[in-house]
């Protein structure tokens, strides 16, 4: 006797009620900070006049969910509807046992919730992960021509870049819906008996069968497509370990296998739209497993039996049309292309005599002397002022024309704020966020030009000769700035709230003399209360509603990293880690360079863009993504006063930047916008620099076969300093320096690599590509003779070191006060040969102190030269006279060495307080003791130096400590 089915237990109206609160009470959480974050970045937007950006992304990522999710969802509700209204209209009862009753009473009660609602969640959540595609979408339908053809099917590259990747997004959703419809539509006939499992026999109803065979023909259907789409995948094969692109084995094997799968899974389609009419199944099954088993032996077996027994044999010759395919490619994707490159034959000469050295005034007059990775302490101890100042780690190379008119690269850097830097009884919430809101003042240094340390000999060491632009001195530098104040920085992490009641304190502290306003066009207005208690709900931070100096004039400004503008305000841009700071028609500006990156261009290769632009220094690291093309087409400036950001195209024949630009019309500025004084200041980038340098240790070689052998490849050397020549991963740096290489007629900025041979120390070439605006993106290649042995960067290195007079001196070096920091290792084409120029810095080992120059390194031709100048330096590898260009001259007049002529704040001086203005020069007499036993110590450490006094050295240094740590015990105390 059958029994009547049990539904599921029900809830109480009580409990349904918590239930149901609970949920909206979550749903509001999770939204509403989803919202009022969302109401931030409208806001952020409009301050920076993209408010249209942050529309068309919100209203593409709505589009396409929306989309998604009703095709996804609707498809699934149809199916599930269709299995439903198709069920048997008598269904045998089960017994207790029958595990689908209480389910079959479930759906029957609740059809419309289950019928509605399941499709509706699928949709959502599908809707959810599809609107993360909708650069895919948009780049579809903005695609532009690249006006080049891949060798294979002759298709237009964007095919392959903006219109393939889209028709694959459609087929993943189609086999998404179909297997989503199936697997729905069999539980729902087999919940209502349209298929019975009776023994070792089923029964399937005619509609059940005829809605899944439908549904599986579908979906064979879609695999058939499926085939055909990946032929053109072919063009991006991995199967070769040596290059990217279909191999022979994948065009005369897997590209036809593809055709033949492609014709079964069209006929086993049909078979399975054929069981709709036969009620034989065996039809589709047969043609499933001739799918299944097509799918083995064409698609895998007959292209393993070709590469073992014919490709592998005589892979040189078969892989051949494939290489120079994959040559071609690359260079093209990557900007290395023949036309961009001078390729020089250098004869690497290593006898010259020192007449000719001297006629180099274009290299040997700008050696650069200053290593901007070492020099951010010098900066700090010299130039931060108080402790809410500060540098970034490393500094930047530009170049400015001095008082002469003659261009000359400069160490550049602002005083940007620092509050992390704060005292422990400054870290207020008013401190941090209304009081100290920005730096202050472009601050630079001559590249190649130091001066003593003041008050001492040269032989103690030197350092940079400073010039600033900031009120204190009114932008009277030799680079003078209008508005040396800066709001937006590197180190900058706190928001800060400006531009309130001029009455009401705290005010910005400014100088030591003056509280500041801030007048620029940035930061959010937070005059209303609704837009303050938006704010501290984003920030939990309950000041901001209640903090009465906040008026109706007030702003609050965020997002304050240049980087971190330029990324939200174009996402789709790859940025470069290094941006650096210019001052343009007397305004400070960060300038970015944004790269357009694509991982699907035929036949180019593919590299980790984390890993081919990575070197020692390590910048920030760009994301460990393979790409196959990159453009630099994009400049950018962001203002330090008012943060504008401005986008400017750079390169107007690439097809993707053409692409977004049709998606965020008027976004990118013209080239015809680019101010002459601004273009001046651009620098070709480090990390396209170092992707293509990459390239080109293997794609300067032009014959597949030798290419297919390794012959003549390249490598980036091992930076000596970090890895010992050992460690291949941490590659020398490109340095920016102003020379003259023998295919230019007058110096130019240029960023310079050497390149050794494949897993062999000795140099084989060096590369640059110039800055300079008349040729800026032209490179120059000098190959050096394979029949001779130049020397790389670490075996000129441990052959400095080796010298008998540095080996002395390593006594020194090791001494336990001082600690030695070997600089940047510049090589530079001189007259037909190399020369390397390296300095070294001396540093105490107690805290506080910075870098110095001590002593300046050249090597050419197998002779070292170690001197305190680069000018004795020269003379020694070359001879009297060498070194008459080379100009190091302390204390030159071009240069201002402090603010108003005044000496920089000692080390430990306190910052002011709330409401107190900054010390002066400090009274207290322990303080002046401590000043004073610092400079016996000082003479003490020259006379040493001098007399080669190892031991009275140490001491000396052992003297500067100990007078270094009562200075700041006193200042502390007086504080």
């Amino acid at each position: 006797m059958a029994t009547r089915p049990v539904g599921m237990p029900k809830l109480s109206r009580r409990s349904r009620i918590l239930l149901i609160l609970g949920a909206v009470v979550l749903v509001a959480l999770i939204a509403g900070s989803r919202l009022v974050g969302t109401y931030v970045d409208w806001l952020w937007f409009g301050e920076v006049g993209y408010r249209g950006i942050f529309t068309t992304i919100v209203l593409t990522r709505i589009a396409v969910w929306a989309a998604v999710g009703a095709f996804i969802g609707g498809i699934l509700a149809f199916n599930l509807w269709l299995a439903y209204r198709k069920r048997p209209v008598f269904v045998p009862m089960g017994g207790p046992e029958d595990p689908l009753a209480r389910y079959r009473a479930v759906v029957t009660e609740r059809s419309k919730l289950i019928g509605i609602g399941l499709p509706v969640i699928v949709g959502v959540i599908a809707g959810l992960a599809g609107q993360g595609y909708w650069k895919t979408v948009q780049l579809f339908f903005n695609s532009a021509s690249f006006g080049r053809t891949d060798p294979q099917f002759g298709h237009d590259i964007s095919f392959y870049t903006f219109e393939l990747p889209f028709y694959r997004w459609l087929l993943a959703l189609g086999f998404v819906a179909v297997a989503l419809s199936f697997i729905g539509a069999l539980v729902t006939h087999y919940i209502f008996g349209g298929i019975r499992l009776a023994g070792r026999s089923a029964q399937v109803s005619v509609p059940a069968r005829v809605q899944l065979a439908v549904l599986a023909g579908i979906f064979v259907l879609l695999k058939a497509v499926d085939f055909f789409f990946d032929r053109y995948d072919l063009l991006l094969s991995q199967r070769s370990d040596l290059f990217t692109g279909a191999t022979y084995t994948d065009l005369h094997a897997v590209m036809p296998s593809k055709l033949i799968l492609m014709c079964i899974a069209l006929f086993c389609a049909v078979a399975f739209f054929a069981a709709v009419f036969l009620r034989n199944l065996q039809i589709p099954a047969l043609a499933t497993v001739l799918l299944v088993l097509s799918s083995l032996v064409v698609g895998a077996l007959w292209p393993a039996l070709l590469q073992q027994f014919s490709v592998e044999p005589n892979a040189k010759q078969r892989e051949a049309q494939s290489i120079q395919r994959n040559i071609n490619a690359t260079r093209q994707a990557y900007g290395i292309t023949k036309n961009k490159i001078n390729e020089v034959s250098y004869k690497g000469t290593s006898n010259v005599s020192a007449e000719e050295v001297a006629q180099d005034e274009g290299t040997i007059s700008n050696i650069r002397l200053l290593d901007p990775t070492l020099l951010s302490e010098t900066f700090t101890q010299l130039q931060q002022q108080y402790n809410f100042y500060g540098f970034p780690d490393e500094l930047d190379i530009d170049r400015y024309r001095n008082a002469q008119g003659e261009l000359q690269d400069y160490l550049v850097a602002v005083r940007g704020i620092n509050t992390d830097g704060l005292a422990a009884n400054q870290q207020s919430w008013i401190n941090r966020h209304m009081v100290y809101t920005h730096g202050n003042g472009f601050v630079t240094a001559p590249a190649d030009r130091v001066d003593s340390v003041p008050g001492e000999g040269a032989d103690v060491g030197s350092y940079p000769v400073f010039s600033m632009s900031d009120v204190s001195n009114n932008g009277k530098g030799r680079i003078p700035v209008d508005q040396p104040r800066v709001y937006y920085g590197e180190l900058v992490q706190d928001y800060a709230i400006v531009g309130g009641d001029p009455g009401a304190a705290p005010r910005e502290y400014d100088t030591p003399n003056s509280k500041y306003t801030y007048k620029g066009e940035g930061g959010v207005a937070i005059g209303n209360w609704f837009k303050r208690l938006t704010y501290a709900a984003y920030y939990g931070e309950r000041n901001i509603l209640f903090n009465q100096a906040i008026g109706s004039e007030s702003k609050l400004i965020h997002k304050r990293n240049p980087r971190e503008r330029v990324q939200e305000v174009a996402p789709w841009l790859k940025l470069d880690g290094d941006s650096y700071p210019a001052v343009i028609n007397g305004e400070v500006k960060w300038i970015l360079d944004g790269y357009t990156t694509l991982n699907n261009y035929p036949y180019s290769q593919l590299t980790s863009f984390g890993q081919a632009s990575s070197d020692s220094q390590g910048g920030p690291p760009q994301p460990d993504q393979q790409i196959n093309y990159i453009r630099n087409s994009v400049k950018i400036t962001v203002d330090a006063y008012d943060g504008t950001v401005t986008l400017y195209t750079v390169d107007q024949q690439d097809p993707v930047l053409k692409a977004w630009k049709g998606i965020f019309p008027g976004l990118v500025k013209p080239e015809s916008a680019i101010s002459p004084e601004l273009r001046q200041h651009f620098r070709y980038p480090t990390d396209l620099f170092n992707t293509q340098r990459t390239m080109l240790t293997q794609y300067h070689v032009d014959d597949p076969g030798a290419f297919y052998s390794n012959q003549g490849f390249w490598q980036v050397p091992s930076d000596p300093h970090t890895s010992g020549g050992n460690n291949s991963a941490d590659k020398q740096p490109p340095y920016y320096v102003l020379a003259q290489n023998p295919t230019q007629n007058r110096p130019t900025f240029q960023l310079t690599s050497s390149l050794t041979a494949l897993r062999r120390p000795n140099l084989a070439s060096w590369v640059s590509v110039s800055s300079a605006p008349e040729t800026y993106g032209q490179f120059t290649l000098l190959q050096l003779p394979t029949n001779t042995q130049t020397p790389g960067p670490v075996q000129v290195q441990r052959q400095m070191e080796s010298t008998p007079k540095v080996t002395q001196d390593r006594t020194l070096f090791d001494n336990p006060g001082v600690r030695p920091r070997f600089g940047n290792l510049l090589t530079l084409p001189v007259q037909g040969g190399l020369l390397y120029v390296e300095p070294i810095y001396i540093q105490p080992s107690s805290e506080n102190t910075y870098p110095q120059l001590a002593r300046v390194l050249t090597y050419f031709g197998g002779k070292v030269g170690y001197a305190p100048t680069l000018g004795e330096s020269l003379e020694q590898v070359f001879g009297a006279g060498a070194g008459e260009q080379a100009d190091t001259a302390a204390g030159s007049g071009d240069e201002q060495q402090t603010e108003n002529g005044q000496q920089p704040p000692q080390d430990g001086q306190q910052p002011p307080q709330d409401g107190q203005q900054p010390s002066g020069q400090p009274a207290d007499p322990e303080v002046a003791q401590a000043v004073s036993d610092i400079q016996a110590a000082l003479d003490r450490i020259r006379s040493a130096q001098q007399s080669g006094n190892l031991g009275e050295l140490g001491s000396a240094f052992q003297q500067l400590e100990e007078a270094t740590r009562r200075f700041e015990q006193a200042q502390g105390s007086g504080g």
